[in-house]
Parts: structure tokens; C-alpha cells; sequence
């Protein structure tokens, strides 16, 4: 317990420190926090900030603190932001947020196909129900913004390539640690399990365009975040690591997800970030 307390005081610590430099640009830009913070909202909305007429203490520190603090944190830019945000909310399935969200993402520049994409991205670990919810969230905005549903195909592999087209992605990203770790299982599943894996998560969604492996990748381990399958999240940093994402692309992201999934998930991530080095690091079935 002792330790958890200084776990939690230590990147309360940090996210200060995060705080402080992104006040360092405010100073220089002669903005406050409210004034960042409106400013930001009125980009991403299209909509002046106004008062709730019911909460609008809560609302203000919730909008101070996203748009004023968080938003300007780490180098990234909007449109990745708003993925990020999107993917967090359609994990949660807090989707009249997630409404507000995808607005703000095609605002900030994001093409309906990337923003899809995002959510596509999130079928394998979130199922197809809580996928199919908020890509109808989704379809509702193309509707009020008058664009043509369905949007152009994605897909580049064909029913016989699925399996060879998904394991050459995830061999170069993981190599057969999972099929590694299911050999364990009866002989009737410790091949079906690793193969449903390489078809249904990388054949399936990896293979996709509108968005490259380092965002899927990126949005992936969002995912997991949101979810709080905190097994999984160390390969998921190692693969980000391995495609080419750093840890100060990382360390931005999970800053981002915090208003959205909390303090506790968002820092368990950025702790097991801190900690990750992609050659020492051992897959789950030699732990």
C-alpha cells in the first residue's frame, strides 16, 4: 500500500512537471489557462465556449484542464489527439461524448476514412457490439454533414491472403510469441487460438489503409488502456517501440488519455512505459 502511495504521489509529481511546460508557452503566448482553454475548444468544436446553465464549476475545471492543460502537452499534434480521444471514448462506449469527439476530429483535419479507421481499429479488443455502437455514432455524423455513407473500401487482402498478409505484420512487429505461449494449450486450440489472433486482429484490421501500422499500433495500445487490460499493455509498448514510436510519443498519449479513462489506468501506463526496454524485455510465456 506504502509503495502505491509513492507510485501515485511520484507521477502526480510528473504530471506537474508536464504542467509547468506547457505554461512556459502560455507565458510566451501572454494566455492563461481559461483563455487556451477556449481558444482550443472553439477550434475543435467550430462553437463559442459557454457556461453550463446546470454544473458549470465542474465544467469549467473539466474544460480548464482538457483544452487549457492537457491539450498542450507532449508533441502532438490535434488530429492525433482527437484519434487518441476517439478511440478512448468508443473503448468506454461513452458515446454522446464520442459524438462530440469525431466532430472535433474532421474538424481539426482528420479525413472521415482515418477517424472510421480508428474505430475499426478497436473491434478486435473491444468486440463487434461496442465497435458496431460507435461506428453508428459515427455514420450519424457523416449523415449531418452530408457525406456519402459508405465511405471507399480499406481492405487489401483477399480471403487467401488474410493469414499470410496478417502474420507478415505481426511476426515483424512480434514475432511468434503468442503462438509461443498457446503450445500449452489442448492440441485442439494451441494452433486455433494463435491463428484467430493472426487473422481476425492483424489480417483483418492491420492490413487496412486510411491509417499506417505506427498509428494502428499507437491506437491499439489505447485501447488497451481504456480497457485496463493491463497483461497485455507491456508487448503493446514494445511493439509501439518496435515500429518506430517513441516514448515521448507514448508518454504525450497516455497524458492525453487521462480526462477520458482517469488518473489510475493512464498512469499503471506510463509507468510500465518508463520501465520498458524493448532488449530486455521478455514476452508473457517466457514470465
Amino acid at each position: 500500500m506504502k509503495n502505491k502511495i509513492i507510485f501515485n504521489f511520484v507521477f502526480c509529481l510528473m504530471a506537474m512537471m508536464f504542467v509547468r511546460y506547457s505554461y512556459a508557452d502560455i507565458k510566451e503566448n501572454e494566455m492563461n489557462r481559461t483563455d487556451l482553454a477556449t481558444k482550443k475548444y472553439e477550434e475543435l468544436f467550430a462553437s463559442k465556449r459557454t457556461l453550463s446553465p446546470t454544473d458549470p464549476e465542474l465544467m469549467n475545471i473539466l474544460q480548464d484542464f482538457i483544452f487549457g492543460e492537457v491539450f498542450y502537452i507532449g508533441n502532438i499534434d490535434d488530429k492525433t489527439r482527437e484519434l487518441i480521444t476517439v478511440v478512448s471514448l468508443a473503448t468506454m462506449q461513452t458515446l454522446p461524448q464520442l459524438k462530440a469527439h469525431i466532430n472535433a476530429a474532421l474538424n481539426v483535419g482528420n479525413k472521415p476514412i482515418e477517424v472510421r479507421e480508428a474505430i475499426y481499429q478497436c473491434a478486435p479488443f473491444i468486440g463487434f457490439p461496442k465497435t458496431l455502437n460507435a461506428i453508428s455514432v459515427f455514420n450519424e455524423v457523416m449523415s449531418e454533414r452530408g457525406i456519402k455513407l459508405p465511405l471507399n473500401d480499406m481492405a487489401t487482402i483477399t480471403e487467401e491472403s488474410r493469414y499470410a498478409k496478417g502474420a507478415e505484420i505481426q511476426k515483424s512487429i512480434y514475432g511468434d510469441e503468442v503462438k509461443q505461449a498457446m503450445q500449452k494449450l489442448p492440441k485442439e486450440y494451441k494452433d486455433v487460438v494463435p491463428d484467430v489472433l493472426t487473422t481476425f486482429c492483424f489480417g483483418d484490421f492491420y492490413t487496412r489503409g486510411g491509417l499506417d501500422i505506427k498509428q494502428r499500433e499507437l491506437l491499439s495500445l489505447v485501447t488497451l488502456v481504456a480497457l485496463g487490460a493491463e497483461k497485455q499493455l507491456e508487448a503493446h509498448i514494445v511493439g509501439n517501440l518496435r515500429v518506430g514510436n517513441d516514448k515521448e510519443l507514448l508518454l504525450a498519449a497516455m497524458v492525453q488519455t487521462i480526462p477520458y479513462v482517469g488518473l489510475p489506468q493512464a498512469l499503471t501506463a506510463i509507468n510500465m512505459i518508463k520501465e520498458t526496454d524493448v532488449e530486455s524485455y521478455k514476452p508473457i510465456y517466457e514470465k
